[in-house]
């Protein structure tokens, strides 16, 4: 793929989803969700209104700098509402949060190229998020999950952008990347896996280059006929790992060719153990603390009742007495083994009408059952196949890494890793790690908890799908290039089928039905 295509395919990409998240945003003129806290609390700062938060106040900075920008602008006020605390239009407290979604597969198809340097995987990739659903809905509504998101994604990228720099230029990209961290944790408090999830796959990459320095050192010990022998093996696995790499032409391969200088031969990920522990520590250690600690300022100014400490503690306490992760605690509590495969969305928004003409009121139940024959809802559910595949993706990658260590062990006859790892070893690390990294702490989490927590972890999934996808578009053999094509278009065609409960669009009530395939969707 030429560059032209690839930066065409990346800008309808962005106007794709842009056009998703702008198109009918002021349809319901009311708080939608959670927006009764987070655009109420966007509004209280413009307000000089002081009021305890449960989060950290970064997206409520942001939901109230789109407030103001978006009153000042002088058309999208054909509707308005006081829910928020001000006479405010549905559009004036969504629109930023709109915008920064679109860019959010913009972002994820950079890390991809940046993982790999290979267009097809970056545009894959960029698409397959744009094809979410509960991305789109998150973006359309005054909520917070997109700013956790697109700052954790952003402080990846610009993580593997100075790995793939030195010197000053690596260290403004850390920089960046530390910002980025710490405004993810800024907003909630579990954009700390993003930041984990860098430290995991740095300590990965240390261990890497420890065992194999260590197995390497025993040479040393040894008697000159034994290291020619071992100088021959490890010679001969280069050869094993440069065939397999000319294998990718005629089929999909788990190999890559080894390093070399050629960018297209290798990952910015090799060079993770050119950061030593201090650089860790103070620009993705130190310069997030900052950035989280500065975030609060404002917020702080404005309501007094607690101090810096004070607040963590109360905020804290908040948590720990949201009850017990069950339906009885609330109807769509979903705990985190149910978010893969996606048993318990929720909706947002629900409302029946008579007809479409008919005006939905701003607040208030929906008609009796049965007696609307027009069904608004707003489902924050992903795509189904997207989700689906993804997962089987991922568990394609981590059975992958298992199968390539257990046979390197087995040749070796000795507790060792390669010291040669292919780009699609490195991918299929950091993808694996990172996953774990946003779900894993979820398991220990006692509260009730939602399916929109699991929007940390399901983008890294996308990402997996978009790598096997793109190798078996890549691969010599049609039947393939056919499993390739046939998922990507499942899973765009999954994602028009479903789109109006995404957008809130009218339906009939066996239309409705139709999209809930299990009793468990309702």
């Amino acid at each position: 793929m030429t560059k032209k295509w690839f930066r065409i395919g990346m800008l309808g990409i962005f106007i794709f989803s842009l056009a998703l998240r702008f198109w009918g945003l002021e349809r319901f003129n009311t708080l939608v969700f959670d927006e009764v806290y987070f655009a109420k609390f966007g509004n209280n700062y413009l307000t000089h209104t002081p009021f305890f938060n449960a989060h950290p106040p970064l997206s409520q900075y942001m939901i109230g700098i789109g407030i103001w920008i978006g009153s000042h602008i002088p058309f999208w006020h054909d509707t308005v509402n006081g829910l928020t605390g001000s006479m405010r239009s549905p559009w004036t407290y969504r629109w930023f949060n709109a915008l920064t979604g679109s860019f959010i597969p913009l972002v994820v198809a950079a890390i991809a190229y940046q993982l790999s340097y290979r267009r097809s995987f970056a545009l894959l990739a960029g698409l397959f998020t744009a094809c979410d659903g509960i991305f789109l809905v998150e973006s359309r509504y005054a909520l917070s999950n997109i700013y956790i998101v697109i700052f954790g994604l952003l402080g990846h990228w610009f993580l593997l952008l100075a790995l793939d720099n030195q010197n000053r230029r690596r260290s403004f990209w850390l920089v960046f990347a530390g910002i980025a961290f710490g405004a993810s944790v800024g907003t909630k408090w579990n954009g700390l896996w993003f930041l984990s999830g860098a430290y995991l796959i740095w300590i990965v990459a240390w261990v890497i280059q420890g065992m194999y320095s260590f197995a390497n050192s025993k040479l040393f010990f040894t008697s000159p006929s034994l290291q020619e022998a071992e100088f021959r093996s490890q010679n001969s696995g280069v050869r094993i790992q440069e065939s397999e790499f000319r294998s990718q032409n005629s089929g999909v391969s788990t190999y890559s060719q080894p390093f070399s200088p050629s960018p297209l031969s290798e990952s910015p990920l090799q060079n993770l153990t050119q950061l030593n522990i201090f650089q860790i520590l103070f620009y993705l250690g130190i310069i997030p603390a900052f950035i989280y600690s500065i975030i609060w300022i404002p917020h702080l100014q404005l309501d007094k009742t607690y101090g810096f400490i004070a607040v963590h503690e109360q905020i804290l306490k908040f948590h720990l007495h949201l009850g017990g992760n069950s339906s009885d605690v609330h109807p769509y509590c979903a705990a985190w083994y149910k978010w893969p495969l996606m048993t318990r969305p929720m909706a947002y928004y629900y409302q029946t009408a008579e007809s479409i003409t008919e005006a939905l009121p701003v607040m208030g139940p929906p008609l009796p059952a049965g007696a609307g024959k027009v069904i608004y809802d707003v489902h924050a559910m992903g795509n189904p196949f997207l989700w689906w595949f993804g997962v089987a993706a991922m568990l394609f990658l981590a059975g992958m890494l298992i199968a390539k260590i257990a046979i390197y062990w087995v040749k070796e006859k000795r507790f060792l890793v390669s010291g040669t790892l292919s780009v699609d070893t490195w991918i299929a690390l950091y993808l694996v790690i990172n996953y774990a990294a946003n779900l894993a702490p979820w398991v220990e989490v006692t509260r009730c908890v939602f399916i929109y927590h699991y929007m940390c972890a399901v983008i890294f999934v996308f990402l997996a799908i978009a790598w096997f996808v793109d190798q078996c578009l890549r691969s010599y053999y049609q039947q393939l290039r056919a499993v390739g094509v046939t998922i990507t278009f499942i899973i765009i065609a999954a994602f028009i089928f479903w789109m109006p409960i995404y957008l809130g669009l009218p339906l009939s009530p066996n239309d409705y039905k139709l999209r809930m395939w299990f009793n468990s969707w309702i």
